[in-house]
């Protein structure tokens, strides 16, 4: 296992990974499932009311939103055209160690090592439900002709990755959203909040998750 990330457990059972280089989590630890339900597929995913779904996810890491949105759109009869971005994906020893799937009663091999181990950089269609495409790549240097629907902006912190929260990113984010589409995070600084208006979002403070006062959904008019 890379010595600067470890594994953790947080308050909903749900483990979560630390990456002690930066010394940030990739999740809450008040609960990395509750979190993702909340900010992503809550306030994120179900406010699309279509049967086709263009989801886009900035840092894809664990693959916990992204197993979340395939368990949604098989039970709710919905096809999901899913995107993951991520430069620094996860190592087997380690995303095997992650217990999501037990938590949620569901088949880890369909719905969590399916989306690990399929060739990166190449459309999949898991099942009838949900087309999956991951991309190893810097958010910066991806190149997308068609709109999203939905984005789930999952990246480090402000305080940690502050590039990713900047005007440019979040113009490119707005770019990538169709009319009537959401741009949802964890994240409810002011900074954000500020950019997302600059960049065109109608910004909305919501309900945070489980030890969070807010989160934000940016929608696209």
């Amino acid at each position: 296992m890379n010595k600067e990330i470890i594994i953790t457990k947080t308050l909903d059972g749900s483990k979560t990974i630390k990456n002690s280089e930066i010394d940030e989590y990739y999740h809450s630890t008040n609960g990395a499932i509750q979190e993702s339900l909340h900010v992503f597929i809550k306030n994120g995913l179900c406010n699309i009311d279509k049967e086709k779904i263009k989801v886009l996810e900035i840092g894809f890491g664990t693959g916990l939103n992204a197993m979340l949105t395939y368990i949604y759109a098989e039970k709710n009869n919905k096809e999901v055209d899913y995107t993951g971005i991520e430069l620094f994906p996860l190592d087997e020893n380690i995303f095997s160690q992650l217990n999501y799937a037990e938590l949620l009663n569901v088949d880890s091999k369909k719905y969590f090592f399916s989306l690990h181990i399929c060739e990166w950089n190449k459309k999949q269609k898991l099942n009838e439900s949900f087309i999956f495409t991951k991309y190893e790549i810097d958010v910066k240097d991806y190149q997308e002709e068609k709109c999203f629907d939905v984005i789930y902006f999952d990246a480090f912190s402000p305080d940690k990755q502050n590039y990713m929260w900047t005007e440019t990113i979040l113009k490119k984010m707005y770019s990538l959203v169709a009319v009537g589409g959401i741009f949802v995070t964890y994240c409810s600084k002011g900074e954000v909040k500020r950019n997302l208006r600059s960049v065109g979002f109608t910004v909305k403070r919501l309900q945070g998750a489980a030890g969070k006062h807010h989160m934000v959904i940016g929608v696209k008019s």
